[in-house]
């Protein structure tokens, strides 16, 4: 089935229980990530043109977008790669900081790059850089270093994890 169809089979939408409440609720924003890594274990980092901290490729989903389908969309937009995106990692909440509302942050496994050419988008990146996660964390906000660590340990155990600000519950 297509989500169309799904959603046909879920018939109709229930009816606001209070009118115009649902326009009043809170809003998140959610983004998709993906921990893409080289043979030899390093992840894949962007440097990002809009912000001074290195970044996984992925982004901000769009209205009426899954976190995965924005995963896919950016990875392809960022990089210049359509890529088979793997299972869930991490899925970590973010606290509103400044001007940012608090956020879901997906990351998904974007898997591993035998000699693939990537097409940096100019106005995304300026470049890019396979990393440890070590040798990235000088230039990760504190609480990315916390969730891609995750992430990676996601590789190995195999059990996603949930996440509030990147530490584990």
């Amino acid at each position: 089935m297509n989500r169309h169809d799904d959603l046909v089979a879920e018939g109709e939408p229930e009816r606001e229980f209070n009118a115009g409440i649902a326009a009043r609720m809170p809003r998140k924003t959610a983004a998709g990530g993906a921990l893409i890594r080289d043979r030899d274990g390093r992840v894949l980092f962007l440097e990002p043109t809009y912000k001074p901290t290195l970044d996984i490729p992925g982004g901000i989903v769009e209205s009426d977008e899954s976190p995965y389908e924005a995963c896919r969309r950016e990875v392809r937009e960022e990089i210049g790669l359509v890529l088979n995106i793997g299972r869930l990692l991490v899925v970590d909440w973010v606290p509103a900081h400044g001007p940012w509302s608090d956020s879901l942050a997906f990351v998904f496994d974007g898997g591993v790059l035998d000699d693939a050419t990537l097409t940096l988008d100019a106005t995304e990146a300026r470049a890019y850089h396979f990393l440890t996660l070590a040798q990235a964390a000088p230039r990760l906000r504190p609480s990315m270093t916390r969730r891609l660590a995750l992430a990676e340990q996601t590789l190995t155990t195999g059990v996603p994890t949930y996440s509030d600000f990147g530490r584990p519950l």
